[in-house]
């Protein structure tokens, strides 16, 4: 205590003492900046988020939204995140949409649930349609075929003619992929395939007025056939296809 009095007392003492005070206010000013420097550097930090393109409905697959890129990749401030926010596509998989998602808005995990396994609606969308078509089990290949696998759908009608009726055969539709099977919940002798709106319709209309095959296609590489009409012309003489 007598020590500091004297220091106090003494001129050396007192500028010791200023020095420092001044070192310290030195050191509680460079803390200062740097903290807040770091915080500008915070609040400028960016980070990339996905966005909704256009109003991503509710019921939406995820795998659809991705598939089809209805969002697309915005850096944001990352303080202006919402809770959640997504940040890779790879993340929509195995979700839906559980409400509206209008354009512009931020996905976050808030936005979707878990598919319900076995969901048909995660693999349709835009003009994509699931029909239910009866088939026996050697026109349907009902013990071989499996979800995921893609078929050709010909078609045998009886066709008239000048000299009556005569059997034609034709490729319907190419590269329909299989939803559902008898062993997979379509019910018995049932496949429930995907197609287009107007294959949809020529489907439904040949399974009530003819007989429908089912051909496995090959899991890659398959290329398009004609879909031109077998005929027992052709078929017996080599004539020329119709188209």
């Amino acid at each position: 205590m007598e020590f500091v009095e004297n220091l106090l007392g003494s001129r050396r003492g007192t500028m010791l003492i200023g020095a420092g005070a001044a070192l310290l206010a030195a050191v509680l000013l460079i803390v200062y900046l740097n903290r807040y420097r770091s915080s500008l550097r915070a609040s400028d930090a960016t980070t990339s988020v996905l966005v909704a393109k256009k109003l991503i409905p509710k019921g939406a697959p995820g795998n659809i939204i991705a598939t089809n890129r209805l969002y697309q990749v915005a850096s944001l401030p990352t303080k202006d995140l919402r809770p959640g926010a997504l940040t890779d596509p790879a993340a929509l998989r195995g979700l839906v949409a559980n409400q509206d998602i209008y354009a512009n808005q931020q996905l976050t995990t808030a936005d979707f649930v878990p598919v319900v396994p076995g969901s048909i609606q995660s693999y349709l969308s835009g003009s994509d349609r699931a029909i239910t078509i009866p088939f026996d089990a050697s026109h349907g290949m009902l013990a071989q075929l499996q979800p995921g696998d893609h078929v050709d759908v010909y078609v045998a009608l009886e066709m008239a003619g000048a000299g009556g009726t005569q059997p034609v055969l034709k490729l319907l539709v190419q590269n329909s992929l299989v939803l559902r099977t008898p062993a997979t919940g379509a019910g018995g002798g049932l496949m429930v395939l995907r197609a287009n709106a107007r294959q949809a319709a020529a489907l439904a209309f040949a399974a009530d007025q003819g007989k429908l095959w089912l051909v496995l296609r090959p899991a890659t590489g398959a290329k398009p056939a004609p879909p031109e009409l077998v005929t027992i012309q052709r078929l017996l003489l080599g004539a020329k296809p119709v188209k």
